[in-house]
């Protein structure tokens, strides 16, 4: 029998979908105008998401990753044959200044098998908890970080 599927393209925000035996697969709309369909099984987790008021105005990561991947590189083609140095250096440069690089970090090894909106990346360690979520170890784990596409 299949697992449940829970589709986050109608999600706002960035996250990370963390690998685990939830018994859920969790799938996003991804690598740009290619509109792929990754599935994983774990648990969805939001991070550093806010909303400004008054104006409604979305703050977080998945701005300028959006912004990224929609720009003069990739121009909102969604790398999807994946990832470079370049690309991995940008990310880890947004979760360091979204206070997430403490236990999030571009799993340099699956490079190939990332594109836009679906990131593989490594929970290092145990999250502050601020950060909204704990008990995930043993460390390492497999993380996918996702966001809305540029499509």
């Amino acid at each position: 029998m299949r697992m449940p599927v829970v589709d986050l393209g109608s999600a706002v925000g960035f996250g990370a979908i963390v690998s685990f035996p939830s018994g859920v697969l969790y799938s996003n709309q991804t690598g740009g105008t290619s509109c792929l369909h990754p599935e994983i099984e774990g648990i969805y987790v939001p991070l550093a998401n806010d909303c400004l008021l008054p104006g409604n105005t979305l703050v977080g990561p998945e701005i300028e990753l959006y912004a990224y991947f929609d720009g003069p590189k990739h121009l909102g083609a969604g790398a999807t044959r994946g990832l470079d140095e370049e690309d991995a250096g940008f990310i880890n440069g947004v979760l360091a200044r979204y206070m997430l690089s403490g236990f999030l970090a571009v799993d340099q090894s699956r490079l190939k098998d990332s594109h836009e909106a679906w990131v593989w990346s490594v929970l290092t360690g145990e999250p502050e908890l601020s950060h909204g979520f704990s008990g995930f170890g043993p460390y390492p784990r497999a993380a996918v970080l996702t966001w809305s596409n540029t499509d």
